[in-house]
């Protein structure tokens, strides 16, 4: 059975070299949700989204770096940990989305300081957000 997570991150160009670190991660080293305490392997990857070959609408092409992919199993606390530990050229710039499975909106980690902190409210799903017919 799978467990799938929606994850987007956007940084500055001097820092796609990190992303890229980030999707490798990712691909090897991941804590994995699911398979015991201290579980690591692929999860999956990020692909950047804004390259040349964009299919963003507009006639312009992105002014962002933003990468993007399916996580299968992914133990999204470790990974927002593993983004704090990252060596980023602009941490201020750096904004993480996270949508866990059966969730219906992207959480937002940024950094204040040192520190990553979610901008988005715990709970929204609890919410009467669904129009009525």
């Amino acid at each position: 059975m799978s467990h799938v997570a929606n994850v987007m991150i956007s940084v500055e160009p001097d820092d796609r070299p990190a992303a890229e670190e980030l999707s490798q991660w990712l691909q090897t080293s991941a804590l994995r949700r699911g398979f015991g305490p201290g579980a690591v392997g692929w999860v999956g990857s990020l692909s950047e989204t804004t390259g040349s070959d964009t299919r963003w609408g507009g006639g312009k092409h992105p002014e962002c770096d933003v990468y993007a992919g399916a996580l299968n199993h992914a133990d999204l606390a470790g990974l927002v940990a593993h983004v704090e530990r990252i060596v980023w050229a602009h941490p201020e710039f750096v904004q993480l989305f996270v949508m866990d499975q059966e969730q219906v909106y992207f959480r937002v980690w940024m950094f204040h300081g040192t520190r990553l902190r979610q901008f988005a409210p715990e709970g929204r799903e609890e919410e009467e957000v669904w129009p009525h017919g």
